[in-house]
């Protein structure tokens, strides 16, 4: 017996009917485009209360077929066959015999696997698109989308906002198919009205690249699509969102968030205003991402959990620090407009403007340990920082088609910046006996101002012939950044604990930063047959980059800044040129997709110090191949193998033979003699969901070896503590990782279940006193997920995450391993449909180490009591945060031949008491 391969549910309100006869149903299979019968179909009865087989037969010879004994009732019919698509429709059985008469199915050469469904149905699969009916899952009062999604089955929303479908993250939100405030899901799902949605559609999302011209290049991204009700097209809808605390002093904690959205056809328009003091405005990690670094001035370390991080304080494509918004104390204003519009189908407009301002302050304390061979140096460090700074972007695009053939696409960007900073330390280094080796204390005051622009070009052209095009892509960004600072601090060395010598730092710099990066990429594709296609490409890219740091000391004879310290006081210059030809193959099949092919970069290095009158030519070939490879063996079931070696140019920061001294005893030197690096990327991952089953299983198997990894050559003085940090080139970095999971839902129980087991190991190449050593971490876990609702009754749900981890060091035979575990609950219960109350509590256990004897635990419980009124329209809150006191800043992380306890201050308990108004037009309210 072939095993039934489910696509979907169709669910209708029911009629109730009882009859105490059984049922014959008899029919015939056709096929629709030849009319001839279809035999050996798996006809069956699924009911429609939970989907489960109750009855099934073949088709024989002439396609006929009879279902005996069946209970009058409303069923599921549904008809499987290897060539025909999946049938399924609803159908109601109450006579004695009830002939359906010739049944229709459709050829699968036809309808590339479409499954056949009556219209109405919550959840239904249109090729590679899996779409809900929103106003099937029953959500709260004023729900956001983000609420909606959760209750899709195959869909889930963690605390932190991060949206799986089908067990992958989904990296895009749409709404009516564009952009919504840029590529930040959360916008989207955390601002739109549930109510406004009249279907949410899931698919992978082909790059820009393959959807022109037609050549799949296996690069997809999982978005989902919030397709508008026509009514919230033509009108406006909102909502004014304001709390305050309980208490009447000054610090007290309030938000207010409003947002307007304005739809008439095409012509979208939405704005919102978030200021608020309790951090839930702050910039979010996709905000990191696309504001934070590449590889300038970065550090790595494993944490509780064993995750690897990669903490910036300064590179990116804006070169924008990364402020955590869970430590210290920050009072934010986010503003933003967002416009789009859509004429004759020719001509798309898209602009943003956003505006953020952010008022930071933090108290830090921080224990390093660093172990050097036998010995081993103790850094104790406080830390208070103020940070005032806001930025103003602007993104706009604008896409013309030209005729039916031509397209040109334009897009531009600025940003605007300005940062001042105070931060104050004191700093004391002891060996391992105690005896203290250094003292600093350090004041530094900063001011910059910066300034982000680019432009893009992008023309496409289609030839007659189906799969020939031709598109060229041209670039030029530019980075502008331009600070002062002042920097005084007094450092003691010790000699066994005694007073040796001090050196006193008063001083003023100067920086001026330009990079500039122009390029141009000119792409022809042409088919070689059915399947296989061919596409040429030829980019040349040209990088130019400008560092002036200049250092003055202060004079005590002038009572000014005017002497040069010629040992902190660099220019610099960098021209990076690339020509990067490159060729690929593609074969495209129902179930069969792949492509390889290869690129070649001819990258001539010209490095100036005009400081020390040093020049620094050299030319490099790199090899950038490719290969991806897609089985979809069945509906909703891939196994994909992907794999890309790419090279990474060290950054000016790291060129550059500059000494950074604002902290005496740790500073970093460039290193012009750096080669670029190359990463060698592998990764498999299979994907498979079953409808019927409402199950879905994905596992994710990712290798990476770095040759020529950019790592770090520390150097420190075991007498007075002090250490110099140079970027280098070594060999021996490798990453492998393993994530898996599985979700279900018991049906009987209606419950949802989830297992996420995963794998990490990662070894990390260095050099310490000049000897290259080796630092290896492990993390394994598994993380088990429970959740089960009832319409305007409840929502509950529990998970559990437990982690080991274990690290080594060829610095240090000791091994150091210890577990982590997160408990985590939330509920909503529902009274008398206008009440409701939420809670969410988490339990956090660490395990104690050789190195900390203690274990480090705390609790997090929220709640939040609420009533809507006058038709859900208005709503009246309160809110406790860490009702039990036990928010804490606590950090511990180990890498390379450190560990660190990091402590931060964090915001504790407090309450608020708020009110929602959740407004929209008449005219949309009289359509729902």
């Amino acid at each position: 017996m072939h095993k039934l391969s489910a696509m979907l549910i169709s669910m209708f309100f029911l009629s109730i009917l009882s009859f105490s006869q059984n049922i014959t149903v008899t029919g015939n299979l056709k096929d629709t485009t030849e009319k001839k019968p279809v035999k050996n179909a798996v006809v069956a009865l699924l009911t429609v209360k939970d989907s489960i087989l109750y009855k099934f037969t073949r088709s024989n010879t002439d396609g006929d077929f009879i279902l005996k004994d069946v209970k009058p009732g409303n069923y599921i019919l549904m008809t499987t066959h290897p060539f025909y698509a999946d049938l399924l429709d609803n159908i109601e059985l109450k006579d004695a015999e009830t002939k359906l008469g010739n049944v229709s199915v459709t050829s699968k050469s036809k309808l590339m696997q479409e499954v056949i469904v009556k219209t109405g149905s919550a959840i239904k699969i249109k090729g590679d698109t899996t779409i809900y009916t929103a106003d099937s899952f029953k959500v709260s009062a004023n729900a956001n989308v983000e609420e909606l999604l959760k209750k899709l089955p195959g869909i889930q929303v963690d605390k932190n906002g991060e949206i799986k479908a089908m067990g992958q993250k989904v990296e895009k939100v749409l709404v009516d198919g564009e952009e919504f405030f840029g590529d930040d899901p959360g916008m989207a799902v955390k601002n739109l009205r549930a109510d406004a949605v009249k279907e949410v559609q899931v698919f992978d999302k082909k790059s820009e690249q393959a959807e022109f011209t037609g050549i799949d290049d296996g690069n997809t991204k999982k978005t989902i699509n919030l397709k508008l009700k026509d009514d919230k097209k033509h009108g406006y809808f909102g909502k004014i969102d304001a709390a305050g605390g309980l208490l009447d002093t000054l610090d007290n904690r309030h938000n207010t968030n409003l947002l307007f959205s304005t739809f008439k056809g095409k012509r979208k328009l939405t704005a919102f205003l978030l200021n608020g003091n309790t951090g839930q405005d702050g910039l979010s990690w996709q905000d990191n991402e696309k504001f934070g670094g590449e590889n300038e001035n970065f550090s790595m370390n494993m944490d509780d959990d064993g995750n690897v991080n990669f903490n910036w304080t300064g590179g990116g494509s804006d070169d924008e620090p990364y402020v955590n918004t869970e430590n210290g104390f920050i009072k934010n204003t986010n503003a933003g407009v967002q416009y789009s519009n859509k004429w004759n189908d020719k001509q798309t407009f898209n602009f943003s403007p956003k505006y953020n301002n952010q008022i930071y302050t933090n108290a830090n304390g921080m224990f390093r340990q660093t172990q050097i061979g036998g010995t081993a140096l103790n850094e104790n460090t406080s830390t208070i920082t103020n940070v005032n700074r806001y930025n103003f972007k602007t993104n706009a695009t604008y896409e013309v088609k030209l005729d039916s053939n031509n397209t040109i696409k334009f897009t531009g960007r600025a940003n605007f910046y300005h940062t001042e900073s105070e931060e104050s330390r004191h700093g004391t280094t002891s060996g391992t006996t105690g005896v203290l080796k250094n003292l600093t204390d350090r004041y530094l005051q900063s001011t910059s101002d910066k300034a982000s622009y680019s432009g893009n070009i992008l023309f496409k052209h289609k030839f007659k012939k189906a799969r020939r095009t031709a598109s060229l892509n041209t670039d030029w960004n530019l980075l502008n950044n331009e600070g002062d600072s002042y920097l005084r601090s007094h450092n003691e060395f010790y000699d066994n604990g005694s007073l040796d010598s001090t050196k006193d730092i008063n001083q003023f710099k100067q920086s001026d930063k330009t990079t500039q990066n122009i390029s141009a990429n000119l792409i022809y594709t042409e088919p070689l047959s059915k399947k296989y296609s061919l596409e040429i490409s030829h980019q040349v890219s040209l990088n130019k980059g400008v560092n002036d740091q200049i250092t003055y000391d202060y004079s005590a004879l002038t009572g000014k800044f005017d002497k040069l310290v010629d040992t902190l006081s660099n220019q610099f210059e960098q021209s990076i040129t690339v020509n990067r030809p490159s060729a690929r193959i593609s074969f495209n099949d129902k179930k069969i997709k792949y492509n390889f092919g290869s690129g070649f970069a001819f990258t001539h290095f010209n490095l100036l110090d005009k400081s020390f009158g040093k020049d620094y030519e050299r030319n490099y070939t790199n090899f950038f191949p490719s290969a991806n490879f897609t089985y979809n063996y069945k509906s909703n079931h891939s196994l994909r193998f992907n794999y890309n070696g790419n090279t990474s140019q060290p950054s000016l920061n790291q060129l550059q033979p500059l000494r950074n001294n604002n902290d005496f005893f740790n500073q970093y030197v460039g290193n012009p003699d750096l080669k670029p690096s190359f990463t060698n990327s592998f990764r498999l991952s299979h994907n498979s969901y079953n409808f019927l089953k409402e199950m879905s299983t994905y596992q994710s198997v990712n290798i990476r070896l770095v040759q020529n990894s950019i790592s770090n050559s520390r150097v420190t003085d075991t007498i007075t503590g002090k250490t110099t940090t140079r970027p280098e080139n070594l060999n021996g970095n490798i990453s492998v990782n393993f994530y898996g999971g599985t979700w279900f839902k018991l049906k009987k129980m209606k419950l949802q279940v989830g297992f996420n087991p995963n794998v990490s190991f990662n070894k990390y190449a260095n050099r310490i006193q000049n000897k290259k050593s080796f630092s290896n971490n492990l993390n394994t876990g598994i993380s088990v997920y429970l959740s089960k609702s009832k319409d305007k009754s409840y929502d509950l749900s529990i998970n559990n995450q437990f982690s080991y981890n274990r690290s080594t060091t060829t610095q240090n035979s000791t091994v150091k391993q210890f577990n982590t575990n997160n408990l985590g609950f939330y509920g909503t219960v529902y009274y008398k449909k206008t009440w409701s109350i939420t809670t969410d509590y988490s339990f956090f256990v660490r395990q104690k180490t050789i190195d900390f004897q203690d274990n480090l635990t705390n609790q997090l419980w929220n709640a939040r009591l609420q009533k809507t009124f006058k038709k859900d329209e208005f709503t009246v809150y309160v809110l406790i945060r860490d009702i039990l006191n036990q928010n804490i800043g606590i950090n511990r992380s180990f890498y390379e031949n450190t560990l660190t306890e990091e402590r931060n201050d964090r915001l504790k308990r407090y309450a608020m008491i708020g009110f929602t108004w959740n407004f929209k037009n008449k005219a949309a309210t009289a359509k729902q």
